[in-house]
């Protein structure tokens, strides 16, 4: 079993610098307009040669209410004609998509985002579903894993019957906080009924996993206050939990505005707060997986942590990480062999492209060899908390320290710090340095220092 992490504080305040989530890398960042559909064709064929397994992420954009915290790509309406257009386009991608695959290709993974996906209405997500099967392997004997995402507020008992009639197995619900305080200053008032009777539906649907999200560092949040949201949460025992860094960057999220920035806990509070939800999390038994995630010992994450199979991808965490990925919708991100591609953020421009029969790639980028390197190299340290150079030099036909040897001050100067152990094998990530595990990964990346860190978040 993986240490505990340690809390340390000087480490922390050394080393909470800006920084990539690393949910790919390259980073999105660095995906530019050179890359279209000629790219994801060619990608496409390879992926239909080799019979991978594939994972669907199916975006839809559509919100009743704005939050103010959101970064999300959405679009806010309480007109729900405004799906319709948006879903035609969205079943005409599926199929231009599609008839460059192959049946046989297995979807082991389908993860519905967004926005708020049940504000789809009951027909629609049907009629979504049913062409998705026409079009795709679906699996249906319950074995892959097919998640969506819940807002408490847009489902009941009858929505979570439908989903799990649909096939989905696993379900993700936004939280955030439950202090009607900070609920009123972000804009978003769910009760902690309405949150548990969604829950009781899951289970007694026998939904397979129950994810709840969390976010501190929203105005009016105090470690006391966020401690009772966090033992609230714990009393009903989801199977996962995602504790986000909320990341203030109103310049780039217009909704982010009606944010006070006086009311935003102080960097000492914040804190605190992250470091009361770990220990409140780790007495409750569960596992720290690592960048905001945590799971209980019998769940699918910690078991591949433990196995040192776990992987990360565009959708986070995932046992499915040798899949290809295709994006479905605006602003969705596939990786399918070496290419990464976005379709256009715009939803306009989504649907116009689409209508012309064309599908609506906007930017990419296709891995080169020093790309695919550092990418297993940040992998291995960002999902087991270790590296193995032989593995890394078997694999890529180097010698890691001689590649590497310009990172070997840096690596040391960690290693001094206690963040991680460092010797001529291996990179061990510390129990203090598994918090900073992002300021490890950093010192691999090669385009870091040519992008503007405002762009990310803190590592904590």
């Amino acid at each position: 079993m993986l240490d505990a992490i340690r809390w340390d504080t000087d480490l922390i305040r050394r080393y909470d610098l800006a920084g990539p989530r690393y949910t790919s890398y390259p980073t999105a960042v660095q995906f530019n307009s050179q890359v279209g559909t000629f790219d994801l064709f060619h990608a496409l064929r390879d992926s239909r040669k080799a019979l991978r397994p594939l994972s669907l992420y199916v975006h839809v954009p559509f919100c009743a209410n704005i939050c103010y915290y959101c970064a999300c790509n959405k679009v806010i309406t309480k007109d729900r004609g405004r799906a319709l257009p948006y879903l035609q386009r969205l079943e005409q991608e599926i199929q231009l998509i599609a008839c460059h695959l192959d049946p046989a290709q297995k979807v082991e993974q389908l993860h519905f985002g967004g926005g708020t996906p049940t504000f789809l209405s009951h027909d629609e997500l049907r009629q979504l579903m049913a062409h998705l099967r026409k079009h795709f392997n679906l699996l249906n004997d319950d074995s892959g894993d097919y998640g969506i995402e819940i807002d408490p507020r847009e489902a009941d008992w009858s929505t979570m019957g439908l989903l799990r009639e649909l096939g989905f197995n696993r379900v993700s619900i936004g939280l955030q906080d439950l202090d009607p305080a900070v609920q009123r200053a972000v804009n978003r008032l769910q009760s902690l009924e309405e949150t548990r009777a969604v829950i009781d539906a899951a289970r007694t649907l026998q939904f397979r996993s129950i994810n709840i999200d969390l976010i501190y560092g929203l105005p009016k949040q105090t470690p006391d206050n966020f401690a009772r949201t966090v033992e609230e949460v714990i009393s009903l025992q989801p199977d996962r939990l995602s504790v986000f860094n909320y990341a203030h960057l109103p310049e780039r999220f217009m909704p982010q505005r009606r944010i006070n920035g006086n009311e935003l806990p102080s960097p000492t509070q914040k804190l605190e707060m992250l470091q009361r939800t770990i220990e409140q999390l780790t007495a409750a038994g569960y596992r720290y997986i690592g960048m905001d995630h945590f799971a209980l010992p019998d769940d699918e994450l910690a078991i591949a942590q433990e196995e040192s199979t776990l992987q990360r991808n565009f959708q986070g965490y995932t046992t499915h990480g040798h899949c290809d990925l295709i994006g479905l919708g605006v602003s969705a991100i596939s990786q399918i062999g070496d290419l990464y591609c976005q379709n256009s953020s715009d939803l306009n421009h989504y649907q116009n492209t689409l209508a012309g029969a064309q599908l609506a790639t906007s930017r990419g980028l296709v891995c080169n060899a020093d790309d695919r390197l550092r990418r297993a190299v940040i992998q291995q340290l960002i999902c087991n908390f270790s590296l193995d150079f032989a593995e890394i030099e078997r694999t890529f036909n180097i010698d890691f320290q001689g590649y590497f040897g310009a990172l070997w001050p840096q690596l040391q100067g960690m290693a001094k710090d206690g963040l991680i152990e460092l010797d001529r094998e291996r990179i061990n990530v510390l129990p203090a340095g598994r918090l900073l595990v992002r300021s490890v990964c950093m010192v691999f990346d090669a385009y870091l220092e040519q992008q503007n860190r405002q762009r990310f978040s803190r590592v904590i």
